[in-house]
């Protein structure tokens, strides 16, 4: 009975130690450049050899420059070994993906692009609930956040040909995005090894284990800062332009890496998220070629501003709509 007890606390400790020796050899191999291609290599591959070598680049992107790796001081998170790095002044950690007791993934996370730790905690997930609730029961009710919704709703109405456009031509490219993938889709299979690349490394892979509150809100988090705002809202500013542009290439690589080419049956489950997000960056869209006509047109900068910020009200509300159905999605459905 002895020997059993102790086996027992043995074993798993045994199994920690080797995880550990395991990514620090690969954390090591990694810094000396032997897991990871150089971007020259990708862009000059045949296109044979590129899908590989640039899925390999987005799993084993290239140490930056005058990192320096601390593998003294492993912390283990299932199976996710992190080791204190810096580059210069900029702190962060090396994580190393583990599976099949080999590392699948080993990148460089400075600390100001991880989420921020609140984020994951239940609370947050409780308060994002509570205001969600809140803001439901207010587009219900006489107030000022209804009036708004009303506002954005009758902008559509009266620019309904501009908008079809607007949703036509992005949704257009997503769609064609998709059916290209068909024809090549180990090359889609990297592009959507690059995204999840991203993705995991700003710890979005860590809230999936933490509940479709705190889920749900970290995506919306997520979705509304890097999305909406920063690369929805503030280009709209200029004219609408410079979003229009940048949606039209993102919907093109958002259908490529997202196609049912590669996802099959889930594409199904998934379209839901897929149809509230991207009208949310379809609306920053409009609005911001709204912006344009009522400037052009003479109706000056500031009238054509409120109709884009009423597009970004209204997108922020298909955000949040997507957030609850991606988190319960992938929580419950996948």
């Amino acid at each position: 009975m002895r020997l059993l007890a102790f086996l027992l606390v043995l074993f798993p400790w045994a199994m920690a130690s080797s995880s550990v020796e395991l990514a620090r050899q690969a954390a090591e191999a990694w810094l000396a450049g032997k897991l990871s291609p150089r971007l020259e290599e990708v862009l000059r591959a045949s296109p044979e050899e590129a899908p590989k070598l640039l899925e390999r680049y987005a799993l084993f992107p290239p140490p930056p420059r005058g990192l320096s790796l601390n593998l003294d001081s492993p912390r283990v998170e299932g199976n996710r070994v992190l080791f204190p790095a810096a580059v210069g002044d900029e702190v962060g950690e090396v994580v190393v993906v583990l599976e099949g007791g080999e590392a699948k993934r080993v990148y460089f996370r400075p600390e100001g692009l991880a989420l921020p730790g609140y984020l994951l905690n239940p609370a947050s997930g409780w308060g994002f609930l509570l205001l969600s609730l809140f803001f439901g029961f207010l587009l219900f009710q006489p107030s000022p956040f209804r009036a708004w919704l009303l506002e954005a709703l009758a902008l559509l109405r009266a620019y309904r040909g501009l908008y079809l456009f607007t949703n036509l031509f992005l949704y257009g490219l997503f769609a064609l995005g998709s059916l290209l993938a068909y024809g090549m889709p180990e090359m889609a299979r990297a592009v959507q090894a690059l995204f999840g690349g991203a993705l995991e490394a700003i710890g979005l892979e860590e809230a999936t284990g933490k509940g479709i509150l705190v889920l749900a809100g970290v995506i919306f988090h997520w979705n509304f800062g890097q999305g909406l705002f920063l690369t929805g809202l503030l280009p709209a500013l200029l004219l609408g332009v410079p979003v229009f542009f940048l949606n039209a290439l993102r919907y093109l690589v958002f259908g490529f890496a997202l196609s049912p080419a590669l996802l099959g049956a889930a594409f199904l489950v998934h379209l839901p998220t897929l149809l509230l997000e991207l009208q949310a960056y379809i609306l920053v869209t409009f609005g911001g070629l709204v912006l344009l006509a009522k400037t052009a047109g003479g109706e000056g900068y500031r009238k054509g501003l409120r109709a884009l910020l009423l597009t970004f009200y209204l997108g922020a509300l298909f955000l949040l709509l997507a957030a609850w159905y991606e988190a319960w999605e992938v929580s419950v459905l996948l």
